[in-house]
């Protein structure tokens, strides 16, 4: 009898550790991966905000006009293309498209607008290549539509762009910022809480940098001439709160400079066109913190469970040792 009970335990502890197992470095890697068909939306707000419009007036074509104190929002939503190349359904390669438009509270007016396309690792989010279907479209709001098609054998917005990756660590990550075109560090800034849901808050600081060259009405920029050649300087300060199981952004907050100079002024000198905070509302993150707790439980099942299998399976097969050492002492 007591050999049989012994075998018992010593198969239990063996089952649950082989389980434990199983489910860590075979489950969790096939099941952790971000879906192909998001479908999110976010809305950030600000207030206090100066920004450069460009109005529609009658027999003109659209004109640009600097307005201050605005109360702006920002929409964003997220969708997946399924057609895409890349996408398969057990694949670990999906493609996003993320549509944003930034408006004026008061009247309506559409401020930016863009839409974009880009392929992701479905485990580390990173954007990845080839990839497509990648571009780059600006509505008209300037006048313009411009469409930026990527290249196939590079990533059109490498690093971070949605979220970090499942198992968020405290340490540095590259994340595409779309006002310098370009990758910058996510630095790990501490522990903190959102809504009593642990986080780990990132900061990413952009200096004023130059990003591009127009030609702009030259009252715009309280100069006489018609038109002025002048660069745009852009930076940002920007804060994002992140669950670590998940690797998702439950709260972020951005605070954006832009500026127009001409080749003779220096910093702080010229024509601010954008001066402002938009931080995601409490309805998103509301909604953030509510998906964010859903799918850490789920996860729990693959990360946390197995180290409660490990730990039973190893007091089992300890106690099956006893059980054997007892047996052959009496023997």
């Amino acid at each position: 009898m007591r050999r049989v009970v012994t075998l018992v335990v010593l198969g239990l502890g063996v089952f649950a550790i082989a389980t434990g197992l199983l489910l860590r470095f075979y489950a969790y890697p096939a099941l952790a991966k971000i879906p192909h068909d998001p479908k999110t939306s976010a809305v950030a707000q600000g207030s206090g905000i100066t920004a450069l419009v460009y109005v529609e007036k009658s027999g003109s074509p659209t004109q640009p006009e600097i307005r201050k104190n605005l109360n702006l929002t920002s929409s964003t939503f997220v969708s997946g293309d399924l057609r895409a190349p890349e996408v398969s359904a057990d694949g670990g390669v999906t493609s996003w498209i993320e549509a944003t438009r930034i408006t004026d509270d008061r009247d309506g007016t559409t401020l930016s607008a863009s839409v974009r396309e880009l392929c992701l690792d479905r485990f580390s989010a990173e954007a990845v290549a080839p990839c497509t279907n990648q571009y780059l479209q600006k509505a008209k709001v300037e006048g313009k539509d411009t469409k930026i098609p990527g290249t196939r054998g590079q990533a059109q917005f490498p690093g971070l762009n949605f979220k970090f990756p499942f198992q968020t660590e405290k340490r540095t990550y590259p994340w595409y910022d779309t006002g310098v075109s370009k990758q910058v560090d996510a630095k790990f800034d501490g522990d903190d809480e959102v809504q009593g849901l642990p986080v780990y808050r990132f900061k990413v600081s952009v200096p004023p940098t130059d990003v591009d060259g127009r030609d702009v009405p030259g009252s715009l920029v309280d100069r006489p001439e018609a038109t002025v050649s002048v660069r745009l300087h852009y930076q940002v300060d920007k804060t994002m709160w992140v669950e670590p199981e998940t690797g998702a952004l439950i709260k972020v907050r951005q605070s954006v400079k832009q500026e127009l100079r001409t080749p003779d002024q220096s910093a702080g000198k010229g024509t601010t066109v954008f001066d402002g905070t938009l931080e995601l509302n409490r309805k998103t993150v509301d909604a953030n913190v509510r998906a964010a707790e859903d799918n850490k439980s789920r996860l729990w099942l693959l990360t946390g469970l197995p180290v409660i299998l490990w730990i039973g399976g190893g007091v089992l097969l300890l106690a099956a040792v006893v059980l054997l050492l007892v047996g052959r002492r009496r023997a």
